[in-house]
């Protein structure tokens, strides 16, 4: 019950964050995505139309397509030209939608350590002093601990893979796979809050585990924004920031909650 109730919890703290985006004039970070969003498209989206056109002649000169000569070859090199042309950019925006999270998610460290810690700041009067150092300390935990969700989610992916012949699991193993990605970009961005409080990243392993239905409920709407075709990425660099508001908001919540009850209980 305590797994539905935090979930509830966190997914409901969504709209509280969007509210206080506006209201604390925090509107101004999302120019940050903004940034990003035009480095995606000016940089990122040419290198993998460039990846997919090698790949593209690559598989065509391996199979001397261009030298296909008998009847009705010229058609069938023109189809098979096309098919492979969409199978390479299908799968290629299979690989982005997928690495895109955690590639936005390193790319917004920065700015998602500022947004949580002024956000706490904001809610419970916190303050934690700002200097470049221990702004990169967070930098570099949160692409650490990023990088570590991400070989985390490949495993997880691979076994679901793998179990996904089974008959009747098959059916589940897209919902499934969309919770173990929201667990591990809720985790991304529940950690901010963990760090400043000099909380290890052993101890905030263990800290997700226990609360799983917070971490589920604040990354559900990054891992589903993702799934959206063509504009889920760029939608992404956005959702982010209102995720790690969220989940300071949820975790405020949460604590202000269970001290409410050890009062009523003492």
């Amino acid at each position: 019950m305590n797994l539905i109730s935090n979930l509830i919890l966190s997914i409901s703290s969504y709209g509280s964050a969007i509210e206080f985006i506006f209201k604390n004039k925090m509107k101004r970070y999302f120019l940050w995505s903004v940034v990003l969003n035009i480095l995606f498209f000016t940089t990122g989206f040419h290198f993998l139309g460039q990846l997919s056109d090698e790949l593209l002649a690559g598989i065509e000169g391996y199979i001397d397509i261009e030298n296909w000569e008998f009847w009705g070859s010229e058609v069938l090199s023109t189809t098979v030209h096309f098919f492979l042309w969409l199978i390479l950019k299908i799968l290629v925006f299979l690989i982005l939608a997928f690495l895109g999270g955690h590639v936005v998610l390193i790319l917004m460290s920065p700015i998602l350590a500022v947004v949580s810690e002024r956000t706490e700041r904001i809610l419970d009067g916190s303050d934690y002093p700002f200097t470049v150092n221990q702004l990169l300390i967070d930098v570099v935990r949160g692409i650490r601990i990023s990088i570590r969700n991400f070989v985390f989610e490949i495993l997880f992916i691979l076994l679901l893979f793998g179990l996904s012949f089974v008959p009747l699991f098959g059916l589940a193993s897209s919902p499934i796979l969309i919770l173990v990605s929201a667990y591990y970009y809720g985790f991304s961005f529940i950690d901010y809050n963990l760090e400043r409080k000099k909380i290890s990243v052993s101890d905030s392993v263990n800290y997700m585990k226990k609360n799983r239905g917070i971490v589920i409920g604040n990354g559900i709407l990054f891992a589903l924004v993702l799934t959206i075709p063509f504009i889920g990425i760029a939608l992404s660099s956005f959702v982010a920031i209102i995720s790690a508001v969220a989940a300071t908001i949820a975790l405020h919540k949460k604590n202000k909650k269970e001290r409410t009850n050890s009062t009523l209980t003492a």
